[in-house]
């Protein structure tokens, strides 16, 4: 038995996606979610073999979501707006259906899937992910799981971000907090005119920066204004400047 969620803050859209489904009978829709709280849990509870996502959603969107999920299904995006649909859908998702769809395009995606569900690769989503972050659904926000709950991030309330191993420490007045992406996932998504790369573990939102002293050698360190100090090498002092217009 093939497992399956629904996950759409629509309930004609749950409704329709049900009905398509409804001629599959090797495929058990185990829960319909109306956002993406309600869809994390479910996939965390049931562990579905497929899950079929809308992108905009109230709370956190399907994106955001995704990045959530540990262990991740496959996924057939639903959407009703195509700028997110194409570029992103096409890296790496199962598929895409664009709203409204007939139970015809429906049945070709899910028979694309199905028929490679026997492949022995994992489901790839980490190229969807760093396209889709790009996407103005995600570029004012972070979002981050700490012990089971969702926590967002608005970006202009980061002060800086630090690589932590395999993740990146993101600073805030509140505190720090972790998420599993690289320096370089967030130097491609967040606006380089108000952050910057000012060294190899460092990026620093300007707008924090009080003043820059000079350092070790050719470094210097960045004064904030929580009076955190965050060095700035050789190479990412002319970045800062550029980004304080300096």
């Amino acid at each position: 038995m093939i497992k399956a969620v629904i996950i759409d803050d629509e309930p004609l859209a749950r409704e329709i996606v049900k009905e398509y489904l409804g001629t599959y009978t090797q495929i058990r829709i185990l829960q319909e979610c109306n956002d993406g709280f309600e869809g994390l849990k479910a996939i965390q509870q049931h562990q579905p073999d497929i899950i079929f996502l809308d992108v905009q959603m109230p709370k956190i969107n399907g994106f955001e979501m995704l990045e959530l999920v540990e262990e991740l299904p496959a996924v057939i995006f639903t959407t009703a707006f195509e700028e997110h649909a194409i570029r992103a859908f096409e890296v790496n998702a199962t598929d895409y259906l664009l709203k409204p769809f007939s139970k015809e395009r429906f049945d070709k995606a899910l028979q694309k899937w199905l028929d490679k569900r026997q492949d022995t690769a994992p489901v790839q989503t980490d190229a969807l992910l760093e396209t889709a972050a790009s996407s103005p659904l995600q570029s004012n926000r972070v979002v981050v799981k700490i012990n089971g709950k969702i926590k967002i991030i608005p970006v202009q309330d980061i002060h800086y971000l630090e690589a932590a191993d395999d993740y990146v420490k993101i600073v805030t007045q509140e505190g720090a907090f972790l998420k599993n992406k690289t320096m370089g996932f967030f130097e491609k998504t967040l606006d380089m005119q108000q952050f910057a790369r000012v060294h190899r573990s460092y990026i620093l939102n300007v707008n924090q920066v009080t003043r820059i002293e000079p350092y070790e050698k050719e470094n210097h360190l960045a004064m904030l204004k929580s009076g955190a100090k965050v060095p700035v090498s050789k190479t990412g002092y002319p970045k800062l400047k550029s980004a304080l217009g300096l």
